[in-house]
């Protein structure tokens, strides 16, 4: 990968102990991925929260993102994308019911199903729609994290420099172009627009999976190939990792 290859010509040019030290850390991380990352895959890099869509080794579109807090880090992963769900439901996890959902359904119950909320002894769910915690796409892409790819009704948290707002999940800014460039062919922009437009679930698989890395780069380059250092938010330079999380969303 060109990044790979641009740290370590700043990593021997480098003359500052603490620079060239977290170089040498974030080649360390590109030796974890594997050499072949796939014709065609999808980057996240969480410290500069940005996903990235590569196709024949070129960079072929770039999105905003939001990631994890501290306290809920996105953890790092590789899986693939197996199709994109327009509409979804949203289950809630048990943590986020004890956090805040399940105060709201004992307490204003009327609240909560104007909200979307529906519950059972099972537990609660929140039904497709704009003000859906999900947005109104979200990436399928099995992993043991529960993380996912999505929409979301906060868009204004985009224009924020620094975007660590999720409880692990990674909110993607223009969702809805995002998930055209990735199903290309098999739908229309337009075929899209009114999926949504209504809240019927619909799943669209990709004809072939698209490998997704969930990463963390506190150096990588620019777009003119110089290096940029990023703020590294989950504390993970100083070898003190966070834990990983399930997602909230």
């Amino acid at each position: 990968h060109p990044d790979y290859a641009a740290l370590r010509a700043a990593y021997v040019a480098e003359t500052d102990p603490a620079r060239r030290a977290t170089l040498a850390l974030n080649m360390e991380r590109w030796r974890w991925l594997p050499i072949d990352l796939g014709e065609t895959f999808l980057i996240v890099n969480a410290a500069r929260f940005e996903l990235t869509y590569w196709q024949a080794g070129r960079k072929a579109g770039v999105w905003p993102v939001i990631v994890g807090k501290p306290k809920t880090p996105t953890p790092t992963f590789a899986t693939f994308v197996t199709g994109v769900t327009f509409n979804p439901w949203w289950t809630v996890p048990k943590s986020i019911v004890s956090e805040s959902v399940g105060a709201l359904v004992r307490r204003n119950p009327a609240e909560a199903r104007r909200r979307g909320y529906v519950w059972d002894r099972t537990g609660v769910r929140q039904k497709p729609g704009p003000g859906n915690a999900l947005g109104q796409m979200k990436l399928e892409m099995p992993n043991q994290f529960s993380i996912y790819l999505h929409d979301t009704p906060t868009k204004e948290l985009f224009l924020k420099d620094s975007r660590a707002f999720s409880h692990g999940c990674i909110r993607v800014g223009d969702a809805m172009g995002f998930a055209a460039t990735v199903l290309g062919r098999a739908i229309s922009r337009q075929q899209i627009d009114a999926i949504i437009s209504g809240t019927d679930t619909q799943r669209f698989a990709l004809p072939k999976p698209i490998p997704v890395y969930v990463t963390y780069f506190t150096a990588d380059t620019g777009n003119d190939g110089r290096i940029i250092f990023h703020p590294d938010i989950y504390n993970r330079d100083s070898g003190t990792p966070a834990l990983p999380t399930r997602c909230a969303e």
